[in-house]
């Protein structure tokens, strides 16, 4: 809400500007820094800074299609915070927004620039990992844990921990983004039955081959 009032104000001094009869090229860098700012709004979440929803699926469609024109794998992971209906109950809310912050900024910081983070809800977020398999994102899911579990959490609130519990799956031919979130859904499910700071992956069953057909 906060960059939408910014990026309205920003707008508004834009076309007093014009309307009074400045143009030129400072007026249209203007211009093109308010435009950047509209993008950031409609694909990222504004409490986290990582993508939202919307900017999330659309990265994933794009790697789906750049899997079908290369032939390259790429794993997707769900992750969600750990008993965070409890810190919220514990804590408050403005605890319980800067876990989602911190973990966000963490998996920001672990992983590759060209892997994408974003917030799909509440508490679960979604990680692309292009050209990796499931070993190797495996050993991403695990620096992010170690970089949760080493954080101090106590400076948020005393006695704070905080953990994840994630699900994985990778791509498989004919696979559409709702197939790749179902999948990594279902793992993530899986692990938190399980506990808590789990990971579970998941992929798509081999097709049943008829042995008589050979």
């Amino acid at each position: 809400m906060q960059q939408v009032q910014l990026l309205s104000t920003q707008l508004r001094a834009l076309i007093d500007k014009v309307r009074n009869g400045l143009n030129g090229d400072g007026v249209i860098a203007e211009l093109q820094s308010a435009l950047v700012g509209l993008r950031e709004i409609e694909t990222h979440d504004e409490l986290t800074s990582a993508l939202n929803r919307r900017g999330l699926l659309q990265r994933l469609q794009e790697e789906l299609m750049r899997a079908r024109r290369t032939g390259h794998p790429f794993s997707f992971a769900l992750i969600a915070v750990d008993d965070l209906e409890a810190i919220d109950a514990r804590y408050g809310g403005d605890v319980r927004r800067q876990v989602l912050r911190s973990l966000a900024q963490a998996a920001l910081h672990v992983l590759r620039s060209l892997d994408s983070v974003g917030r799909l809800d509440e508490h679960v977020f979604g990680i692309i990992l292009p050209t990796t398999w499931l070993d190797q994102s495996d050993k991403a899911i695990t620096r992010l844990t170690a970089a949760v579990s080493s954080a101090d959490w106590g400076v948020q609130a005393p006695g704070l921990r905080v953990s994840f519990s994630s699900g994985i799956t990778t791509n498989a031919p004919g696979d559409t983004a709702e197939d790749l979130l179902h999948r990594a859904g279902e793992a993530l499910r899986q692990a938190q039955s399980q506990g808590q700071g789990l990971c579970v992956q998941l992929e798509q069953p081999l097709p049943e081959i008829d042995p008589d057909a050979l």
